[in-house]
């Protein structure tokens, strides 16, 4: 029987069709369940038509509604046909015309590339070529290599007219997917052996057949990271009513081979940048170890903060139907984690967690009692990055701290005089009945030291903001063995003060870690705005913090428009703009739940808040919104920057970035007071600000009144 599959393309752009259009392709959908071939062909409302003066006579459209079109891939062979894109139909017809199929003799996927345009910029940039004096991009690379990676004659044509990596990314998105990401990945420096070991190598199917490229049947599963095959229509109607969970539909082969793999022989890393779908791998490797599980074991799901933990609970519901597996997983933040612990424990009390101001100024009193006279602020990051980081207990073991990484001197005399205020310190808080949150960590990894682990199975996510402690405890949470911890991270978006080597506490990842470098949220064009924040500074890795992670080969297969940027006056007419880029978002049937509103502080955010509501825009912070039920669909979410950490929109605002607020200087330590942490403080903030902008998927608005972040002024907005 026939049936309609879905390309990823079509994908990329559902979240822009209107109800009416989606329910169309339902419609459309349940016909190819429905019909036989020769009545697909001969039903006067679907209208399967042949396009004169096409690129190829497999590429055909089918009516969606009066206005929109469908372009299909249409084999000769095989019952599967392919939804490659909706449009208006014009745009439909001409789009169709321009496009020709293939099937990859390596990978042996099925390929879709934009020939016309592609055969009208080749001889033109091969006569730029002639002329330059540049080398060509791809001239250290033989013709054996390139097609050894897939690389077909036509693409290979277009490849050596290339000079720059400027003129790739006018290619890009007319290429065959597969052989696009192999030169975008050697155009950013890749070897020949990593480009075989990063797309190819997982793309290829088993099989000691010669490759037919007649087989669109056989090639359509071959593509499951682009195709997707959906089996009833229960399943179709929530993807179309909830696009963003098409994309979990979708799993690139490199990071099925990752989730997937049956067993690890130790803790195992997943790193890249955002959008890069270490939260779906996350997921879908917990879905794999519950396929594994035996009678007793339980699996804990853990990240920093309570927005993430309800964006994994509901990706888990998305992806493992049955309630009683998922009650198998445990979803909290490690925080949230070492409270049950502690709480738990016989004879255990609740104590409440320390806020951040009032930290502070317990530190200044332990000062006073004690004599010291350094501030407050050095007391506190002593404690967090040398005493908790080290898990020291004595004075002893205090005066033979290693304090590499410290910018601020500390004589061998002053340690003991350090040690007494932090003796004071939390004996004060004890006494209160207070504790931080890092000391309930602490307290929670020494009781599970002691009693054993509590899980089979750990999967961190956003693991490269926890701190030692935090890595301690989940280290004490799972026996050493095969398959104990799975970490998902990204040192780019490290917007806490944690940095931390997982070597160093002897969580060893090498041989176990994999980089994804492709983004499947935001568009190039907002990627390279982003990454540009974080060009030239140092990131340290989250294996070894002696190593530095990059951005190498970091890139999008989207394509749209650039971020925009407003600098307004006052903060009024900041907010006034903000209401008018929101209503025309809304204007172009962007739903109010797929905006975000970031800001740095929450004043701003309570400020934007008032102002939408008042224009008429339902808004909320993203607390309410989440616990609202229906309310996400229906009200623009607003947030600070560090509660956007790890959520995605369609549309994003990012407000108030003026010279005052990023970088926040009560957030920075002052160099004159420790110069490597006033470095790190600055990185922290840089980061916050391409985390909030790296939320967005199809649009990013800029804004501050007065002056200008000095980030956005070094990145050359």
């Amino acid at each position: 029987m026939p049936q309609l599959a879905f390309d990823i393309g079509f994908f990329a752009e559902l979240p822009k069709l209107q109800p009416p259009v989606r329910k169309g392709v339902l419609d459309a959908w349940e016909k190819f369940e429905r019909l036989t071939l020769d009545q697909l062909f001969k039903d006067p409302g679907l209208k399967l038509e042949s396009l004169t003066n096409a690129k190829d006579k497999q590429i055909r459209t089918i009516r969606i509604d009066q206005f929109w079109r469908g372009v299909v891939l249409a084999p000769p062979s095989g019952d599967t046909f392919v939804l490659l894109r909706v449009l208006p139909h014009d745009k439909a017809i001409a789009w169709a015309k321009k496009q020709k199929s293939s099937i990859n003799e390596v990978t042996r996927t099925v390929e879709i590339r934009d020939a016309a345009t592609l055969e009208e910029l080749t001889p033109a940039y091969e006569r730029v070529a002639e002329a330059s004096p540049k080398q060509r991009l791809f001239e250290k690379f033989s013709d054996g290599d390139l097609k050894a990676l897939g690389i077909d004659d036509e693409t290979l044509r277009q490849a050596r007219s290339l000079v720059d990596q400027e003129q790739l990314e006018v290619f890009a998105p007319l290429l065959p997917q597969d052989q696009r990401e192999v030169l975008q990945y050697l155009a950013a420096g890749c070897t020949v052996e990593e480009v075989w070991q990063d797309v190819v190598a997982p793309a290829l199917q088993a099989s000691s057949q010669p490759v037919d490229t007649q087989d669109y049947e056989t090639a359509i599963r071959h593509s499951q990271a682009r195709i997707a095959l959906v089996t009833a229509s229960e399943e179709l109607r929530d993807i179309l009513e909830k696009p963003f969970a098409a994309w979990r539909v979708f799993l690139h082969p490199s990071q099925r081979k990752v989730a997937y793999r049956a067993s690890y022989s130790g803790p195992a890393q997943v790193t890249g940048g955002p959008g890069t779908g270490k939260t779906v791998v996350a997921l879908h490797r917990v879905k794999h170890l519950l396929g594994h599980l035996r009678d007793g074991d339980r699996i804990l799901l853990t990240t920093y903060t309570n927005a993430l933990v309800n964006a994994l609970r509901a990706g888990l519901e998305s992806l493992v139907e049955d309630p009683e597996l998922r009650d198998r997983v445990d979803i909290s933040t490690v925080d949230g984690f070492a409270s049950r612990i502690v709480a738990e424990a016989p004879g255990g009390v609740a104590l409440r967690p320390l806020v951040y101001n009032e930290e502070e100024s317990r530190w200044g009193k332990a000062a006073k009692a004690t004599g010291f006279s350094g501030s407050a602020q050095f007391l506190a990051q002593e404690y967090r990055h040398v005493i908790l980081a080290q898990n020291i207990q004595t004075l002893a073991e205090y005066e033979a701290a290693d304090r590499r990484g410290r910018g601020s001197r500390l004589a061998a005399g002053e340690r003991p005089l350090v040690w007494e205020t932090v003796q004071r310190f939390t004996a004060d808080l004890s006494a209160d009945g207070r504790r931080t949150w890092l000391q309930t960590c602490a307290e929670a990894a020494r009781l599970l030291e002691e009693k054993g682990p509590r899980y089979r199975h750990v999967v961190v996510d956003e693991a490269q903001d926890l701190h030692p402690v935090q890595w301690r405890l989940l280290r004490a949470a799972v026996p050493e063995r095969p398959d104990d911890l799975f970490i998902a991270g990204d040192p780019h978006q490290r917007i806490y003060d944690s940095k931390v080597s997982l070597k160093s506490l002897g969580i060893k990842v090498a041989g176990r870690s994999v980089k994804l470098r492709k983004n499947y949220r935001s568009t190039q064009e907002i990627l390279r705005w982003s990454t540009a924040l974080l060009v030239g500074r140092p990131i340290a890795e989250l294996e070894d913090e002696n190593r530095n992670d990059t951005l190498l080969g970091y890139r999008s297969a989207l394509h749209g428009d650039g971020p925009v940027v407003h600098a307004a006056a006052t903060e009024e007419a900041e907010l006034d703009a903000l209401v008018g880029q929101v209503r025309a978002w809304l204007d172009t049937g962007v739903g109010a739940g797929e905006i975000g509103v970031s800001a740095r502080f929450n004043k701003m955010c309570a400020k934007a808040i008032g102002r939408l509501r008042d224009a008429g825009i339902p808004a909320a912070t993203l607390r309410a919104a989440d616990t609202g039920g229906a309310g996400e669909a229906t009200t623009v979410r607003v947030g600070t920057m560090h509660s956007f950490k790890g959520l995605e929109f369609r549309c994003v605002a990012v407000i108030g970035v003026s010279d005052d607020a990023l970088p926040f200087r009560k957030a920075v330590t002052p160099p004159e007071v420790d110069a490597k942490q006033h470095e790190t403080d600055m990185t922290s903030e840089r980061c916050l600000l391409f985390v909030a902008c790296t939320r967005a998927r199809d649009s990013l608005y800029v804004s501050w009144s007065g002056a200008p972040s000095t980030f956005l002024v070094e990145a050359g907005v």
